[in-house]
């Protein structure tokens, strides 16, 4: 647990280096003023994307790798904050941006209360309870009694926004940025989050639940509260994508919705919040490629059957945590750690640094 507990939101020295990232992701649409390409507003969509599984990935690694729970079921509050923000535009006739936050707190309530029956859960159990929430809510939209508010199995279709104020940018451009501002938003208060005291709290009961209750945490108050907040996250993410994609549908938000991004998580790093739009870019890169190599081991290697794109998916997988088991972000660590000598005794004074300086705030 200690490797896990390394990550850039319990360490100084991060601000120039996200203000970087950051402002680099806000200069990528503006290509398209340069360069003129008819596919340019294709990858700005994947752009969009990657900053959606991005923020649901974030999610996730707040209640998995920051405090120790299992979840197999975050499609499904992805799915209610999609929901939400579909109803809330065609029936209610609220304001996309406005549906936004609306989603997060219906999200966040929805995860509070599983939050409680959760607290007698742990391990592969709580996964299992997870489980049944993204098996059961897909199922749940297509009930006849909520179908004419969920569209039932035909779903919702919706309008896209226009650039307001008579920006110069195309409908995809636009929502690159509000997805863009929505992700660095969710960052910010995460990173913010994990760096006070309660954030430290939800760590201490991951690393060792009885001794955090000993001094003092109220381990079940924080548990819920983690879980409340992870999947406001993801419901933001989920009103985000009804927003980009313009559509919900019910089996959109299936187990395998579950499944990536738990594999993103994992890809990127747990416990590693730049990780989360590592994972959240590589769900978008290999769900739209994988078909693609399918299709060129087919004909080079003379097949007479199709490579399902989801075994190379799981090979991509195995190769990438056979080689990086802590995610890329873990390997890109030790990566810097051989190149500049950056010890492990280092990284411990550091952070022990950065917790004194925090109580002494």
């Amino acid at each position: 647990m200690a490797a896990l507990s390394k990550s850039w939101a319990t360490k100084s020295g991060f601000g120039w280096m996200a203000i970087v990232f950051w402002a680099l992701l806000a200069v990528l649409p503006l290509i398209g003023f340069i360069h003129e390409d008819p596919s340019f507003d294709y990858y700005m969509f994947m752009g969009q994307s990657m900053l959606i599984y991005g923020i649901a990935v974030l999610g996730l690694n707040l209640l998995i790798g920051f405090n120790g729970q299992i979840s197999l079921g975050h499609s499904a509050f992805f799915a209610v904050g999609a929901y939400t923000t579909a109803i809330l535009m065609n029936f209610a006739g609220i304001p996309y941006w406005a549906t936004i936050p609306i989603a997060g707190l219906v999200c966040f309530g929805a995860g509070f209360l599983f939050g409680f029956p959760a607290l007698k859960l742990e391990g592969h159990y709580l996964a299992l309870a997870t489980f049944t929430l993204a098996i059961a809510v897909p199922q749940l939209l297509k009930y006849k009694a909520i179908a004419g508010w969920t569209g039932g199995v035909g779903g919702v279709l919706l309008d896209k926004p226009d650039p307001p104020f008579d920006l110069p940018l195309s409908a995809d451009q636009f929502l690159y940025y509000l997805c863009l501002i929505v992700a660095m938003a969710m960052f910010w208060i995460v990173f913010n989050l994990l760096r006070g005291r309660s954030g430290r709290a939800m760590m201490a009961i991951r690393d060792h639940a009885m001794a955090a209750g000993t001094m003092g945490i109220d381990t079940g108050l924080y548990k819920t509260l983690t879980f409340g907040i992870s999947a406001a996250i993801t419901g933001v993410a989920g009103a985000l994508s009804a927003i980009t994609v313009a559509y919900v549908a019910p089996d959109s938000f299936t187990l395998q919705l579950s499944v990536s991004f738990l594999v993103g998580l994992v890809i990127g790093g747990i416990a590693s919040l730049p990780g989360c739009l590592v994972g959240g870019a590589f769900i978008v890169l290999v769900q739209n490629s994988s078909q693609s190599i399918s299709d060129w081991m087919k004909v080079t290697f003379a097949l007479r059957y199709d490579v399902p794109a989801w075994a190379i998916y799981g090979i991509l997988l195995l190769v990438l945590m056979y080689f990086m088991p802590s995610g890329l972000m873990g390997g890109a660590t030790a990566l810097k750690e051989k190149l500049f000598g950056r010890s492990a005794k280092d990284d411990a004074a550091s952070d022990s640094a950065t917790v004194r300086s925090s109580h002494g705030d």
